[in-house]
C-alpha cells in the first residue's frame, strides 16, 4: 500500500501538473468505487468543476474543486494515480497513447477510474485488486469525516516534536511495530516504513513500545524523521505496485535496508535479516542489531 512518501509524491507531481484541469466527466467499470455517492451522481456533481489543489493526509490524496467541494481518494492496497491521454483498444482496455511506462509497464495497465478534463489530458487510477475508495464531500466539512477525523499527527510536521512523539506513546501499549502502523497514533506509516525506521533505529519490532527507554524512543523519532524524508526524495518505493503519475517506479527500494529482504545480509553486521509475523502482517529485521534483550 502506498504509505507517506509515496502519496506525498504523488501529491508534489500533480500539484505541479493539474492546477486548473477543468473536469468535463469520468469513468469507471466499477462503480461502486465511490463510497458515499451513486457514481452517476458523482459524476455530475463534479463536471465542469476546476481543481484547485492537492493535499496529503496521513495516506490520503484531497483534491479541492470549486465550489466548496474536496475529492478523497485512499489508494489503497494495489492503487496508484496515474496522469497522461488513454484510449480504448480493440479489446476495449484502455491504453496510453504514449509509449514509455505509462504503456509498457503491467503495474499500470489496470485502470479502473478516469477523470477527463477539457485539455484532453486525463487522471486515471490504475488499481489490480480494486479495493480504492473515492469520496466526494463539502470542503469545509473535512475534519467531520471519519477517515480524517481519527488520524494522528503528521510525522514530518514541524510541530512534530521529540516532546509530542514521547507524550504520544508514553505508556503506549502494544509492540513498537504495531504502534508505528497505527494511523490513529501517527500518521502515513506502514509496513514498508515501520520496519525501516526501526532497523536504523536498532529497535526489535516486538518490542513492547510502553518498556522503550528515552534513548530508544529519541532513536526512533530521529530515524522516523531521517527515513520518511530520505524516502520522498527517491520518490517512493516501488518493490510492488507503486507508480509515479507518470508510470516511472520510485528508487526507494533499491536502497531500502531491511524491508523484504528475508534471508539477506544485514548491511551492518552481515546477519542475514528474518521476517516474523506480527499481528498477521510481516515484520523485517536484523537478528543482531535488533535484539529484544538490548539496552542502551
Amino acid at each position: 500500500m502506498p504509505e507517506l512518501p509515496e502519496v506525498e509524491n504523488i501529491v508534489r507531481y500533480l500539484n505541479k501538473t493539474i492546477i486548473g484541469f477543468k473536469i468535463t466527466g469520468a469513468w469507471t467499470d466499477w462503480p461502486k468505487i465511490v463510497k458515499n455517492l451513486s457514481f452517476d451522481k458523482f459524476n455530475k456533481k463534479i463536471t465542469n468543476r476546476k481543481i484547485l489543489r492537492i493535499q496529503r493526509r496521513a495516506k490520503y490524496i484531497l483534491i479541492d474543486l470549486t465550489g466548496n467541494k474536496t475529492l478523497l481518494l485512499h489508494q489503497k492496497i494495489s492503487g496508484h494515480l496515474l496522469f497522461g491521454k488513454w484510449e480504448k483498444n480493440k479489446e476495449g482496455k484502455w491504453q496510453s497513447i504514449a509509449p514509455g511506462p505509462l504503456k509498457d509497464d503491467p503495474k499500470n495497465q489496470f485502470i479502473r477510474f478516469i477523470l477527463f478534463s477539457s485539455s484532453g489530458k486525463m487522471l486515471a487510477l490504475s488499481d489490480l485488486r480494486r479495493f480504492a475508495k473515492i469520496l466526494l464531500f463539502d470542503k469545509d466539512k473535512i475534519e467531520e469525516l471519519g477517515e480524517i477525523k481519527s488520524l494522528g499527527p503528521e510525522p514530518l510536521a514541524k510541530n512534530f516534536t521529540f516532546k509530542k512523539f514521547h507524550e504520544i506513546l508514553k505508556n503506549k501499549k502494544g509492540k513498537i511495530k504495531q504502534v508505528l502502523m497505527d494511523q490513529n497514533i501517527i500518521a502515513g506509516i506502514g509496513n514498508i516504513y515501520s520496519d525501516e525506521i526501526l532497523w536504523e533505529a536498532k529497535i526489535h519490532p516486538l518490542k513492547e513500545t510502553k518498556i522503550l527507554k528515552e534513548k530508544e524512543l529519541k532513536g526512533v523519532f530521529s530515524a522516523i524523521k531521517k527515513i520518511l524524508k530520505k524516502a520522498i526524495k527517491f520518490q517512493g518505493d516501488s518493490i510492488d505496485n507503486y507508480r509515479l503519475p507518470d508510470g516511472k517506479k520510485g528508487k526507494y527500494q533499491e536502497i531500502q535496508k531491511v524491508y523484504q529482504r528475508e534471508g539477506k545480509k544485514c548491511f551492518r553486521c552481515k546477519a542475514l535479516i528474518k521476517r516474523i509475523k506480527i499481528g498477521g502482517r510481516s515484520a523485517h529485521f536484523c537478528p543482531e542489531c535488533q535484539t529484544l534483550t538490548r539496552h542502551l
